[in-house]
Order: structure tokens, then sequence, then C-alpha cells
């Protein structure tokens, strides 16, 4: 833990507002980060819901090069997290780094809304650093607020995860709504996505003094030495860790050029996925060892589950826009609107599953996480399965119901709520203590990854009046020759998550004798 966590959490000269019961039996700051996150996730997810859209029919790109490119961008907004985790731990401090990520970030967003090609990549890179300094830290200190030890820990994470999910249900509402209305136009709907980030930073700065004192201020330089000093004794326990991260390093990059063709996104995956296995499985043994093999098992899951989830902004979005009948009695329904499903139906399903795996609990018949995982992946390849049954409507040259939809994100949530909470706690639960931040890092790596894949896929979405692609050969070729029709399409995701499931089935019992030492 940080020198930074450990004087908000134990220091016992804590000023008295941080251990207030104002709201709902938690801290008033909780509140503060709840909004300032909301409101991050409402910019986040408003722009999410538009790019797609904006790309093709705005800017006429096909639908190969829309979906490659926000592959890359969800992928790198995923990744630059780890580096402003690492230097707001270490350099800078998590309050510090979290104006600077909301400047950034709205920065990123007014950009967008200039015309040129300049001013759009120029937001993008400006969005993808700013969430890097904003993600990872508004997280870390919604843990910074509580002792050591504090119950309500949990549950202010689940508070917290509310925030998040009201901004991801109102982002494409209003982001959507402005964008694809005939009277504003798609630059209003990035330019809300800023003026959202900078209402959340409005209120953080209001508040933070009040609410949040002493919360996420830089270490000092004695406590960059102890950090550091305490650096050098895990490096002489581990042995060598430059080494083995070192060879992860060149066997991941080789890895990376090979499975990706040569493409330098995928040297760079390997190369940081080598790292992490290789300083964490070279530098453990024993039951340790064991629990570290045990997270890349499931970490490789994961993947399969994110590829096909997030589907939701590129191939599932282009689906709205193209093959669904919009039309509400004299009301059209913006496209982009269809992505608030999912966080409306994770405001109304997770306290659901939390009462489920509670009660579950006391009778002693909760489930493991990896047979969650399990379950979060049949739920998926469910949900397209009605995508399966409305895109073979849409072949027919039909606009289809937006039933199809509606149903595929519900049980993509429901999938979603059985996986991704009760993964986090798997990571914290079995990774060995000293290599606890690298492999949460190495969890939200497998997000990057997973965004990257689910981009080059939505890249085959059969598209209306598109001219088809030049003829793929290998697996791109097979692909292609599959996605010819819609029901074909989605029929990908159905098989593969279905097969994943099937595995990771097979795979239970190995991960419980991998992590018998703890309770997962």
């Amino acid at each position: 833990m940080s020198a930074i966590v450990d004087v908000a959490t134990t220091a016992t000269d804590r000023p008295p507002v941080l251990d207030d019961r104002a709201l709902l039996g938690h801290p008033r700051g909780l509140g503060l980060l709840f909004v300032t996150e909301m409101w991050e996730r409402f910019s986040y997810y408003g722009m999410r819901a538009i790019l797609v859209l904006y790309l093709v029919n705005a800017l006429k790109w096909d639908t190969a090069h829309a979906a490659n490119l926000y592959g890359t961008y969800t992928m790198l907004a995923f990744l630059t997290p780890v580096i402003g985790g690492y230097l707001a731990d270490r350099i800078i401090g998590t309050r510090r780094s979290l104006v600077i990520g909301s400047l950034v970030i709205s920065l990123g967003h007014f950009t967008l809304a200039f015309p040129g090609m300049t001013a759009f990549y120029t937001g993008l890179a400006l969005i993808i650093i700013g969430t890097g300094f904003f993600k990872a830290n508004v997280s870390t200190m919604v843990g910074q607020i509580y002792r050591e030890g504090d119950a309500r820990r949990d549950s202010g994470f689940t508070i917290f995860y509310v925030g998040i999910n009201t901004g991801a249900f109102l982002g494409p509402l209003v982001c959507g709504g402005l964008a694809q209305s005939p009277r504003f136009g798609w630059h209003w709907g990035f330019a809300a996505a800023g003026v959202g980030m900078i209402l959340g930073l409005m209120g953080y700065l209001w508040g933070r003094e009040r609410y949040l004192p002493g919360i996420g201020i830089s270490p000092s330089r004695q406590e960059r030495a102890d950090a550091r000093a305490a650096a050098a004794l895990v490096s002489d326990a581990d042995s060598n860790p430059a080494l083995h991260g070192g060879l992860g390093v060149v066997v991941g990059a080789a890895v990376g050029w090979f499975l990706a063709s040569g493409s330098y996104i995928g040297v760079l995956m390997g190369a940081v996925i080598g790292a992490a296995l290789g300083i964490t499985l070279l530098g453990s043994q024993g039951e340790e060892r064991k629990r570290v093999i045990a997270l890349f098992i499931v970490v490789f899951f994961v993947i399969f589950f994110w590829a096909a989830y997030e589907q939701a902004g590129s191939s599932m979005n282009l689906f709205a826009d193209k093959n669904t009948d919009l039309h509400a009695g004299s009301f059209l329904i913006p496209s982009s609107w269809f992505q608030s499903v999912n966080p409306a139906a994770i405001l109304i399903f997770a306290p659901v599953f939390a009462g489920l795996w509670t009660s579950l609990g006391r009778k002693g018949r909760e489930p493991s996480t990896a047979l969650k995982m399990v379950m979060g992946l049949v739920l998926l390849a469910t949900g397209f399965l009605f995508m399966v049954i409305g895109g073979s409507r849409a072949d027919t040259g039909v606009l289809v119901s937006p039933f199809w939809l509606v149903a595929a994100y519900t049980f993509h949530t429901l999938g979603e709520l059985c996986l991704s909470p009760v993964g986090l706690s798997y990571v914290t639960k079995v990774a060995p203590v000293r290599f606890a931040s690298l492999l949460m890092g190495v969890w939200f790596l497998a997000n990057a990854v997973a965004n990257k894949l689910a981009g080059s896929l939505a890249a085959f979405t059969p598209t209306p009046g598109e001219a088809p692609q030049a003829r793929a050969t290998g697996l791109g070729g097979f692909i292609q020759s599959v996605s010819a029709t819609n029901h074909g399409f989605y029929m990908i995701f159905v098989v593969a998550g279905f097969g994943a499931a099937a595995l990771m089935l097979l795979f239970v019992p190995l991960l419980k004798r991998l992590t018998a030492s703890v309770k997962a």
C-alpha cells in the first residue's frame, strides 16, 4: 500500500469530516467523489455513444476504419490509467492528478467540437491522456476516505458504482440527443461532454477542502524515499524482478508481433503483459505462484467477455442506427440512446445481484468467483442470440423492432454483474500482496486488449449500402465470410461466448485448487 493511502486511512489526527456518517452512513466526501465520477463517466460514455456514428454518418468513413479507430481509442483509454496511477502514487498525488485529468479531458472534448481532422485526432489524444490521470485515481481516493478495516468500504464502493452508471446513463441521452438532432449537430454533442467534465471539476474544487481534507496529497520527499527503500527490499526478496520483467518483455513482444501480424500495438500490448507475467510468475513460488497462475487464467477468459460486450459502442451501435425501426409515433429515437440501456439495467439489477449473493452466502451455497464468471459468459452469449434473431430479420431488408437490442443489452448487463464486480474482488483476494497493484493493472490491461479486439471484429460488421471489403485471407477471411450477414456476424459471439463458458467450466476445479489458500 502506498504511503499516501497509509496516511489517509490510518492517521490519528484525521479531520472529523472524514469519519462522519452524514451520507447514508458514509462521509460526505464520498458524495463529492460520486458526483465527480458521475460527470466524468457522463462525458466518456456520451462521447463514446456518438463516436462511431459520427465517423460513419458525418465523416463518411467505412465501417472497418471506424470500428478499428474506435477499438484503438477505447484500448488506450484503458491503458493510460496504469501509467497515471503510477505517477499519482509516486510523484503528484491523486488530488492533483484528478484536476489535471479533468482539465485535459474537458479540453479534449471541446477540441472535438471544432471541425477538421487535426482537431479530431488532437481531441481524442487529449481525452486518452486525461483519462489516464483521472480514471484510476478517483477510485483510489474513494478507498483513501476510509480507515484500515472500516466495514463501510465495500458499501461505499457500491454507492460509487451507482455514480458511474448514473453518468453512463445520462451521457448518451444528452450528448447523443444533441449530436443527432437536426437543430444542433455532432459538435454540440462533443461540446456537451466537455461541459459535463467541467461541471464535475468545479464541484470537486468547491468541495475538496470541505469534505476531502488531506485526501490525495502528493507524497513528501521522505515518503518517496521510504517507498524506494521498500521497493528495494521487495526486489531482494523477489531475486531479480528487472531480469524477470525484461525476459517477459522480450517474449511477450515476440508473441504480440506474431499474433498481431507485426502490428506495433500488438508488440506494445504483448510487451506489457509479458513484463507483468514475468515479474509475478517468476518472482513468486509455492502458493503465491499458484494464485498468480489462477489470475492469468481468469484474465484470459475475461478478454473473451469484454471483446464481445464492447460491441455495444461499435457494431451494435451501427445496428441501432442502420437496421432498427427508431420511430415511436411521430418521434424519431436517436440511435445513440440505446447506449443508455446497459447502465439503466445495472442500476436496476445491481441491488438484486448483491442481495442474491448475500442470501446464497448465508446458506453456504454461493458459487465460486470462477463459476460466477462462467455464468456471466453464458448470459453474454444468450444476449447475442437475440441479436442473431434480430439480425436474421434485418437481413431481409426490413427495419427491426428495438426489442432485440434492448433484450441483448439486458442480458449483457446480467452477465456483467456476474463477472465485473466479482472479478475486481477476486483480484484483491487472490493477488499476492506485493503484486496487488500490478495484477490489478493486468485486470485493466485485459480490458484494453479486449477493446482493441472488439474494434477489429466490429470492422466486419455488415452495413447496408456499403461496398464489401477486399477479400481477406486466413482467419480474417473466415470471419469475413461468416460476417456477410447480420445473423452470421452475431453468431460469432454466441459461439465464442458459449465456447469460452464451457472451457472455463472445465478449469473451475483447477482454479479452486490453485486458490485453495484463500477464499475465492
